[in-house]
């Protein structure tokens, strides 16, 4: 009676244990297999991406008070020249252009003048003059040796004859400030090295001595001007001497370093700020007179913090954060505090000396962490 029940009982236990395996057995290969997914899952830099990628070690430095203002790069005008027309007549034969590099001495334009023609006038007449007054000088000293010829003769023809040369000489003079030309023409030439910057005349072009218009400015490039503003709340953090860095939209990662050289101490009316001057070298003539520059003012101050290249922070949610590197399978995103920055670094916490950080494709590679 009892044997098909024991029997059933026996196999109702088997088929649970068999159930019992298969569901571990189950369970074993998902959580394998969950395993082998999170181990694809894991973000592995490219080898691409190695080749490009720029690392920064976390060093400790002086913090320096950085203030930025904004410039324009200018002429420096102590080395500068604005050529202006000394004598009337009409332009011929220009053969510069705006931006050219002259040297000194070098013909910029000739000038076809009657004032020129009339300087050579009177030279003819001075020498011809000398001439006269120096044969009746000879004649004089004869009659006088002959006792023809009274003192004051001899002395009259002697001042007539000294006038003469001192015009001569004034004519000579005259006709040497103005190009020494003989030829009724003016040629305006370059004073000095440099660029022409600014260009006034043309071809053909009539002018005067009554003109203020300048025809040529021509500046010497190998050292210009930043001429940068400071609002009133930032003057007392700007002084003379200060190291500056100075940066443009046409070479974005090249900075110029100078130094504040000149404060004009009086607020524009208008824009309500005060001009600084920084002189910075250019003898690759990279700047331009006008382009716009980001003027960073340094100054030390008595303490250190950890410093990281800018280029390496990410913000997002209200935090900051950068990207430690430890191979190019391990880099971990981790949270930062900012102090303070410094142009192309900034002061922070929350990171150790010497830690490397990751300060190319910072977007890109965290974002594919995130993912």
């Amino acid at each position: 009676m009892h044997t098909p029940m024991r029997t059933i009982s026996k196999m109702s236990n088997l088929t649970r244990l068999l159930l019992i395996i298969a569901m571990a057995t189950a369970f074993g290969c998902g959580s394998k297999n969950e395993n082998k997914n999170n181990e694809r899952e894991a973000y592995v830099i490219p080898d691409s991406l190695m080749k490009r990628l720029k690392l920064d070690t976390v060093k400790m430095t002086p913090v320096v008070d950085a203030i930025t203002l904004t410039g324009m790069v200018d002429f420096n005008q102590d080395n500068q020249v604005n050529i202006f027309p000394p004598v009337s007549g009409i332009v011929q034969n220009v053969t510069t252009q705006l931006g050219d590099m002259v040297k000194q001495g070098q013909v910029l334009a000739i000038v076809k003048s009657s004032e020129m023609a009339g300087y050579q006038n009177n030279m003819v007449v001075a020498e011809t003059n000398v001439t006269s007054t120096k044969k009746q000088l000879d004649a004089t000293k004869d009659l006088f040796k002959n006792g023809l010829a009274s003192q004051l003769d001899l002395t009259t023809a002697q001042t007539n004859y000294d006038q003469a040369l001192a015009q001569l000489q004034m004519q000579q003079r005259i006709l040497k400030i103005n190009g020494d030309n003989r030829q009724g023409i003016y040629m305006v030439k370059s004073p000095i090295n440099g660029f022409i910057v600014q260009k006034n005349i043309t071809n053909n072009t009539v002018i005067r001595t009554d003109n203020g218009t300048n025809l040529f400015t021509i500046s010497d490039l190998k050292n210009v001007w930043i001429q940068a503003n400071v609002y009133e709340s930032n003057i007392t953090r700007v002084h003379v001497g200060d190291n500056v860095n100075v940066t443009t939209l046409s070479y974005p990662d090249k900075v110029f370093k100078g130094k504040v050289d000149k404060m004009l101490n009086v607020l524009d009316p208008a824009s309500k700020v005060m001009k600084v001057r920084v002189v910075l070298p250019n003898e690759d003539y990279l700047l331009k007179p006008q382009m716009f520059a980001s003027v960073n003012v340094l100054n030390p101050l008595d303490k250190q913090a950890l410093t990281i290249s800018s280029h390496a922070l990410m913000f997002d949610h209200s935090q900051y954060y950068v990207l430690i590197y430890h191979s190019n399978k391990d880099v971990r995103i981790t949270p930062v505090q900012v102090l303070g920055a410094n142009g192309s670094e900034t002061y922070i916490t929350g990171l150790k000396e010497g830690d490397h950080v990751i300060a190319t494709d910072v977007i890109l590679i965290y974002e594919a962490l995130n993912s």
